[in-house]
């Protein structure tokens, strides 16, 4: 889903529309503090933020986005006027993924939008997986968080790379046990549970990826699809 804050209704509409028409879900805001309070609720697959805006102003949005683990992941493309070169600059060095100048198209804001997109989703191979800053290369047996190099046991290394290779996928115990520890493996659910609990705490920000399933077991959910 595309967020769309901006105070104007006449834009506001319009973005809507053109985003709607090219076949994006879309939600609306028309300042500051309501985008963020729904953004504690709900996480969206980008943001299109003005930087004008009544209440909490888009400038200081993208820097509270940004330094949140939560958030820092979501693609911001921000609006501004010609005259507002400084804000645009700021944003951009803050961590926004794109801009437009007002007054745009809505054909080249849905281009960009397509573009930062296709940039800032998870990239899947065969052999490499990244998301954000995590990298997990399955034929150099590495993993790295924000560019450092993490230690992970055999175990939690085949556990990462299961979870991984279909986010979004429960896994239940037993098809864990099976896979990791093979299926000779009589397994104590808390030998998982203890493997589950160093491997987030290794991954550091993006432990939070991995989701525990009531009465199922474990997935890695990274939000993308949303």
């Amino acid at each position: 889903m595309i967020w769309c804050v901006e105070d104007e209704a006449s834009i506001r509409d319009i973005e809507v529309y053109a985003l709607n028409a090219a076949g994006f879900e879309t939600r609306s805001f028309e300042d500051g503090d309501s985008f963020w309070e729904a953004l504690q609720k709900d996480k969206p697959r980008l943001v299109l933020l003005d930087l004008m805006l009544p209440g909490t102003d888009g400038i200081t949005l993208i820097n509270k986005m940004k330094q949140n683990p939560d958030f820092c992941d979501i693609p911001v493309i921000i609006a501004t006027a010609k005259g507002a070169e400084f804000d645009r600059i700021r944003g951009l060095e803050l961590g926004a993924d794109d801009y437009l100048v007002k007054q745009f198209s809505m054909m080249e804001m849905v281009s960009r939008v397509k573009a930062v997109l296709r940039r800032s989703e998870p990239k899947k191979t065969k052999n490499c997986y990244q998301v954000a800053g995590l990298i997990a290369n399955w034929d150099e047996h590495t993993v790295s968080v924000n560019g450092e190099r993490i230690v992970l046991s055999f175990k939690e290394f085949e556990l990462l790379r299961m979870l991984l290779t279909n986010p979004g996928t429960a896994y239940t115990r037993d098809q864990i046990f099976a896979q990791v520890w093979d299926t000779d493996y009589i397994g104590d659910s808390r030998t998982l549970d203890m493997h589950i609990r160093t491997l987030r705490q290794k991954l550091g920000e993006y432990g939070k990826m991995i989701e525990t399933v009531r009465n199922v077991g474990y997935r890695w959910e990274d939000g993308h699809g949303r």
